[in-house]
C-alpha cells in the first residue's frame, strides 16, 4: 500500500510539474531553448524540501495506521464467534464465574462487555445490563480515539503542503525581485517546484480521510452488533429472572383470592 501511495504521489506531482512547465514556456522560448526532461524522483524530493519530507513521513504513518486498523477493527477481532458460543452455553448453565473468566481471557470488544456484565450478574439483570452498556461506551470511545489520528493527518497534510507552496512561491519571486521584466519561462520552474508540496499533501490527505470515514462507520456498526449480541447472550437469563419475579406475585394474588 505504501508503494502504491508513494508511486501515486510521484506520478501526480511529476505530471503536474510537467504541465506547469510546458504551459509556462512561451513559443519563442520553446524554439530557442532545448527541450528539458521532466523532473525525476530525486528532483521532486528536493523540490519538496523539509516540508515534503514531513509529508512523506505522514504518508508512511497513514499506511501503518490503515493496515493496523484493518487488522484490529474487524468483526473477527472485536466479536469472536467462539467466545459468544462458549459464553452463551456457560450463562445458560448458570456458570457465571466460568463465563466471566472466559470473557476476560479474550481481549476483544465483546469479551470486555461480557466480563463487566458478568461481574455484576449477582445484583440482577438490570445491573449486568448497565455494566455492559458502560463498558461498551468506554470501549467505543477508545476505538474512535484510535482512528482519530487519520483525521488529524488528513487535516494537517494539505495545510503543510500549502505552507510549502507559499514558501516556495516567496522564494521563486524573491529570485527575480531585482530584474526589470522577468519572463514567464523564468518563473515556471520555481512555481512548479513550489506546487509539489501541495500535491503531496492532498494525495496523503485523501486516503487518510477516506480511511477515517470507513473505519468510523465500521466501528458504529460493530458496536451496535456487539450490543445486540450481548443482550442475546443474556436473553435466557433475563427470561428466567422475570419469570421468578412473576411467580411469587402470581401465588400471592391467588392466596388473596382464596381468602
Amino acid at each position: 500500500m505504501f508503494v502504491v501511495i508513494s508511486a501515486t504521489i510521484l506520478l501526480v506531482v511529476s505530471s503536474a510539474t510537467r504541465v506547469v512547465a510546458q504551459n509556462g514556456v512561451t513559443p519563442a522560448a520553446a524554439v530557442d531553448s532545448p527541450t528539458e526532461e521532466p523532473p525525476g524522483i530525486r528532483e521532486l524530493l528536493q523540490a519538496g524540501g523539509a516540508i515534503g519530507v514531513i509529508i512523506i513521513a505522514l504518508s508512511v504513518a497513514t499506511v501503518a495506521l490503515i493496515v493496523e486498523h484493518l487488522l484490529s477493527i474487524r468483526r473477527g477481532a472485536l466479536l469472536p464467534i467462539g467466545l459468544a458460543e462458549e459464553a452463551h452455553q456457560l450463562i445458560n448453565q448458570g456458570r457465571f464465574s466460568d463465563a466471566e473468566q472466559v470473557a476476560r481471557s479474550s481481549p476483544s470488544f465483546l469479551g470486555h462487555m461480557l466480563a463487566e456484565g458478568l461481574a455484576e450478574i449477582s445484583f440482577g439483570y438490570k445491573a449486568a445490563e448497565k455494566a455492559m452498556e458502560d463498558a461498551g461506551v468506554e470501549r467505543a470511545a477508545r476505538l474512535f480515539r484510535k482512528i482519530e489520528y487519520l483525521s488529524i493527518i488528513g487535516t494537517i497534510a494539505p495545510m503543510l503542503g500549502l505552507l510549502g507552496t507559499v514558501l516556495g512561491m516567496i522564494a521563486a519571486f524573491d529570485q527575480f525581485k531585482n530584474q526589470a521584466s522577468p519572463q514567464v519561462s523564468q518563473f515556471a520552474p520555481g512555481i512548479s517546484h513550489a506546487l509539489v508540496t501541495t500535491a503531496m499533501g492532498i494525495i496523503v490527505a485523501v486516503p487518510a480521510l477516506a480511511g477515517y470515514a470507513i473505519f468510523r462507520n465500521r466501528i458504529d456498526g460493530l458496536v451496535a452488533e456487539a450490543t445486540l449480541m450481548a443482550e442475546h447472550l443474556f436473553s435466557d437469563f433475563k427470561r428466567r429472572t422475570l419469570s421468578k419475579r412473576k411467580s411469587p406475585a402470581a401465588g400471592k394474588s391467588e392466596g388473596e383470592k382464596g381468602r
